[in-house]
């Protein structure tokens, strides 16, 4: 069993608009960006399950920010503070801020995480190579009605019951019980959920950078292979999990992250050996 390490510290950046976003480090090396996923923080996603610690053993300085909405950044209940794809605006706002040029860094995330990324580099971000873990094409191309926005819809809303009387073992009440745990506030989440923008897939098939599309078996596999099909230079696999499990019972994704990032044919399209 892994021990995580000690909690980094956070580093705070201010945005254009006056939010201030936390982000945090990990190891030393070339620079590499994980975005967590939604209502999670960097720590709960990517430092406690060990995938942080098993990206920065392979010689890279992992940075780990808190998106806006979300852990120790900024959770305003402006909706001003909430325009449309302003996540992906603060991706470029971080690597703005750190110094990181094209080709000089890699960048990913989990779920809400690898959209961002995903949106980040159809809008001009230029990764050396880029990790979309948690996603599949329905969510990137179409979220409005997607079972993923209907949910936290579902769980978020102001007039939304209390955690306990939805079903036992749904996903509406694992993620109220999570959000409940966490101390999330469910306002500003509401509104980063809706800042959400649609990439279509002629855009998607733009994509140059070698990209690692990687969810749970028991996630929506499928989904995830076709938004790998869109993806010119991608490599698909999966890990043992659902959505949540995959990434933050097990630190199977990050070992797969780090495998593809340190691999000298991670640019090769198809399944990586190895991965189940």
């Amino acid at each position: 069993m892994h021990v995580a390490p000690p909690l980094p510290v956070p580093s705070f950046l201010t945005t254009a608009d006056g939010v201030r976003l936390a982000y945090r480090e990990l190891g030393a090396g070339r620079p590499t960006v994980l975005l967590h996923g939604f209502s999670s923080t960097a720590p709960i996603n990517w430092v406690t399950p060990g995938h942080a610690a098993a990206v920065a053993a392979t010689g890279r300085r992992v940075i780990l920010p808190d998106l806006r909405g979300h852990g120790d950044s900024d959770r305003s209940h402006d909706p001003r503070a909430y325009p449309a794809d302003v996540l992906t605006d603060d991706v470029f706002a971080l690597l703005d801020h750190l110094g990181l040029a094209d080709g000089g860094y890699d960048l990913g995330g989990y779920s809400l995480g690898a959209r961002t990324s995903l949106r980040a580099v159809v809008r001009g971000a230029r990764p050396g190579r880029l990790v979309v873990a948690g996603m599949g094409l329905a969510g990137v191309v179409h979220i409005r009605g997607h079972s993923f926005a209907d949910v936290f819809t579902q769980v978020l809303d102001d007039a939304a019951p209390p955690a306990g009387t939805f079903a036992p073992a749904s996903p509406q009440r694992r993620i109220a019980d999570f959000v409940e745990r966490i101390g999330a506030d469910r306002t500003a989440l509401r509104l980063a959920l809706g800042t959400a923008v649609d990439t279509p897939a002629v855009e998607l098939a733009g994509v140059v950078a070698p990209t690692l599309v990687v969810c749970g078996d028991r996630d929506d596999p499928d989904d995830a292979r076709a938004l790998a099909d869109v993806l010119p230079h991608s490599t698909f696999a999966t890990v043992k999990g659902d959505h949540i499990s995959a990434a933050n019972r097990s630190d199977a994704l990050g070992v797969a992250i780090a495998s593809f990032l340190t691999s000298l044919t991670g640019s090769t399209p198809g399944r990586a050996p190895g991965w189940s």
